[in-house]
């Protein structure tokens, strides 16, 4: 009888905790939301997948060194929606890409808004401004 109950009360809590956990898991915790980056570069790769794609772009630094940046968004299904294919950014797209950057300073952000050189606009988070 207390194997049961114990199994019961371990259901329940688990129920309770999978919903605070998944939540925690896509928080932008790490971005810093009140800061932006905008950068100029050429798309190297999109990770196009579940549950977050990633556009990884090559940006030449003043030095002429070159840093990846990584730009996260949502996974593809919400991409769809807000008009982002994995075919509008092929490695070579000269892009400018703007974001919340992570809070310790590595070269990734929170994708929120890019611009193809062909002046295509693209929204991955945020308000989806109007006629888009």
């Amino acid at each position: 009888m207390n194997k049961i109950r114990f199994v019961a009360l371990l259901g329940a809590a688990l129920s309770v905790l999978a919903p605070i956990v998944a939540g925690a898991h896509h928080s932008g915790v790490m971005f810093e939301e009140e800061k932006e980056v905008t950068l100029e570069g050429v798309v190297k790769e999109f990770q196009y997948t579940n549950p977050h794609s990633w556009l990884l772009v090559d940006v030449t630094n003043p030095d002429g060194s070159v840093t990846t940046w990584g730009f996260e968004a949502e996974g593809p299904s919400t991409m769809m929606t807000r008009k982002i294919r994995r075919s509008d950014f092929t490695p070579g797209t000269k892009v400018k890409i703007t974001g919340h950057p992570m809070k310790d300073g590595r070269p990734a952000a929170a994708w929120t808004r890019a611009v193809r050189a062909d002046g295509k606009v693209f929204v991955a988070r945020g308000p989806i401004p109007e006629g888009y």
